[in-house]
């Protein structure tokens, strides 16, 4: 996800997150000794996080322990899937070798099927290195990974409503019958300062937060962890959300120089890589443009189109993507110079494709923001719109407000994904910390090495000139109020790239918003849609 954050002392705008499960026989597994301590995964006869076992002081575990191993198993589609988790700390070294701050993750292996593999050629076996490996992270900056982790990729999941909404509390921990790990090993990363992700003593947790420190970081969390486990030979992918996506597209290319990694793919999910896409200035109507579509499809959701546009959805959003390139970024770049006539014209078009009223347009000077748009489009009932997902509503307590007071999208996903983290950690991954698991902490101020727009698109185009095997998914949520889909789209379109490199990037939209994946028929196209693109 992508929250409120600063550059130097501007403001950036706010961009910015079934069955119990089942468990092997409880043993002790055989494993080398520098991939952790082995231990049986909870039950509910004896949780692993059990009070008589508890440490009489308190336990804040760094990278110099070794981590957890669990044994599971889920069943998706009728067969027992297993697999191998293991939740511990990285170190991220100083030139010293001294440790500067230790990173938490949560690892997933596929464990070997039994008897003899059908997926492998004639007289081939199994072979785990070579198995797809998927990095995952969120973004904020400021979030840890809780959001993929247990919102769609991982093989157990919040349970949420099936449209995403909040389910009643107390909040469930379910199989993940669409989890990530059938494609690909997986392996969820806190960056600094998030999860149980700290600084070591005597370190300043900022040296990790901008642009370019932050890529660091990752990259080297990413080399240990690929040493450690060893899977060079593995084909390797990032996955980033929000943020993480600006964060992914300077991995893949600091990854190829600092380390020569190459990687197999990217999967950028609901993100951005240059931040003049959705940040106005007054000589930057650029943002206006990309999120028009956006707001076409949460007017439509909630039936607020004419009836010609209400019929279908593709239709009104191609109307609004040919008006937001075309008169509309005409008008807007014309700005104080365009007739009273033809301004009166351009606002009944933004009216048809917004569901707000022309004089509202009018008032806002053909330039509605996101926040604006959220607290207006359903007024007449009271209601606010999501930041993260247009479709969920919030009831207004203060009409008269310029913008919603909360974000109705974001308290419904981050209650059941953070009280789930917290138990899943403990009692069913064996992981025993007594520092707050951060879903979001204050990064602030996060830098970045240029004076004006922060971009990462250079930084991806430069990886796929020097890649040209790296292929790219961009998965975008319609109603996502937050980051819009075509802020990828026209980041993607202005790419300095061969013309035969553009056929490496491919986009999938889904019908909700932010974090498709909280909607239960986004989250199975978003699962499909992941395993074709990695196998």
């Amino acid at each position: 996800m992508i929250v409120p954050f600063q550059a130097g002392a501007s403001p950036v705008a706010r961009v910015i997150l079934s069955t119990a499960l089942l468990v092997s026989a409880s043993v002790v597994l055989t494993t080398k000794a520098d991939e952790g301590t082995v231990k049986p995964a909870a039950t509910d006869a004896k949780p692993a996080a059990a009070a008589d076992a508890k440490p009489a002081v308190s336990r804040v575990p760094d990278a110099a322990e070794k981590p957890v191993v669990t044994a599971h198993s889920i069943t998706v589609d009728g067969r027992s899937i297993s697999y191998h988790a293991e939740a511990g700390m990285l170190p991220l070294l100083k030139e010293d070798g001294a440790a500067k701050a230790s990173v938490f993750y949560v690892a997933y292996t596929l464990d070997p099927p039994p008897g003899p593999d059908a997926s492998a050629k004639a007289g081939e076996t199994f072979d785990a290195a070579q198995r797809p490996l998927l990095f995952c992270f969120n973004g904020g900056p400021g979030a840890s990974a809780v959001w993929l982790h247990l919102g769609g990729l991982g093989p157990r999941r919040a349970k949420m409503n099936d449209d995403g909404t909040l389910p009643a509390p107390p909040f469930q921990l379910v199989d993940n019958e669409s989890t990530a790990l059938l494609a690909a090993d997986l392996v969820f990363i806190d960056p600094v300062a998030t999860g149980y992700s700290r600084a070591a003593k005597d370190e300043k947790p900022e040296q990790f937060f901008g642009k370019g420190p932050d890529i660091d970081a990752i990259a080297e969390f990413i080399r240990l962890y690929t040493t450690r486990h060893q899977r060079w030979r593995s084909p390797k992918y990032l996955c980033g959300e929000s943020y993480g996506v600006f964060r992914a597209a300077g991995l893949a290319s600091t990854l190829q120089d600092k380390h020569g990694m190459f990687l197999s793919g990217l999967v950028l999910v609901s993100g951005l890589v240059d931040f003049e896409t959705i940040r106005t200035a007054p000589c930057n109507d650029l943002p206006f443009s990309t999120f028009l579509p956006s707001f076409t499809a949460v007017a439509h959701a909630h039936k607020r189109l004419p009836p010609d546009l209400q019929q279908t959805l593709p239709q009104a959003i191609a109307e609004a993507r040919a008006f937001a390139g075309g008169e509309y970024a005409t008008a807007l770049f014309a700005g104080a110079s365009l007739p009273a006539d033809r301004r009166e014209q351009v606002a009944a078009t933004l009216a048809r494709l917004t569901g707000l009223p022309p004089a509202f347009v009018l008032k806002h000077d053909l330039r509605v923001e996101p926040e604006a748009f959220r607290k207006e489009l359903l007024a007449k009932e009271r209601l606010i719109c999501g930041r993260f997902d247009g479709r969920i509503t919030g009831h207004d307590a203060d009409p008269a407000a310029a913008e919603p007071a909360f974000d109705p999208s974001f308290t419904a996903a981050m209650g059941p994904l953070a009280s789930m983290m917290n138990a899943y950690v403990r009692e069913e991954l064996g992981f025993e910390s007594d520092v707050p698991y951060r879903v979001l902490a204050g990064v602030h101020p996060w830098r970045f090495d240029e004076n004006a727009y922060a971009s990462t698109s250079h930084e991806l185009a430069t990886a796929l000139a020097k890649n040209p095997h790296l292929r790219v998914l961009v998965q975008v949520g319609l109603c996502d109020l937050a980051v819009p889909g075509d802020s990828m789209r026209h980041s993607v379109d202005h790419l300095k790239l061969a013309p035969e490199l553009r056929g490496n990037i491919s986009f999938a939209e889904y019908q909700s918003g932010h974090m498709m994946y909280l909607n239960q028929p986004d989250l199975k196209k978003l699962s499909t849609d992941i395993e074709a693109f990695i196998r």
